[in-house]
């Protein structure tokens, strides 16, 4: 099981993805703790490092599982995925090499666990 937590950021029926230099694919950003880290703490560092931004106040929206990408069969990562507003002006950096702002149209160019958490913002009537 990898273990990561995520920022889930969503305007006007559009949510924000991110893809890592050298892949094709899009997730919502995030990371894996570092040992002894909080949830928070850990969504605290990796969106400072993704996104060039800093996070407050964070709500926590719900935890998904799916099949990892790119990774052996039956290897499933798990995102704790949080809301928060932030500060700053978002940018790629670290390993980021692109956002860009999806709809629930776009599920077929994002990992299968961010394809979940899609699914769970169009129920809720928050993607378009």
């Amino acid at each position: 099981m990898i273990d990561k937590v995520a920022w889930v950021h969503v305007v006007d029926g559009r949510v924000l993805v991110a893809r890592s230099h050298g892949k094709d694919t899009f997730y919502v950003p995030g990371g894996k703790r570092e040992p002894g880290e909080s949830d928070v703490e850990t969504l605290v560092r990796e969106i400072r490092e993704e996104l060039s931004v800093d996070v407050s106040g964070p709500e926590l929206l719900g935890v998904f599982e799916a099949q990892a990408h790119s990774r052996a069969q039956g290897e499933t990562v798990r995102m704790t995925c949080y809301t928060a507003s932030f500060s700053g002006e978002l940018k790629p950096a670290s390993e980021i090499a692109e956002l860009a702002w999806f709809t629930a149209a776009d599920a077929d160019r994002v990992s299968p666990v961010t394809r979940i958490i899609f699914t769970h913002l169009y129920g809720a009537g928050l993607l378009s």
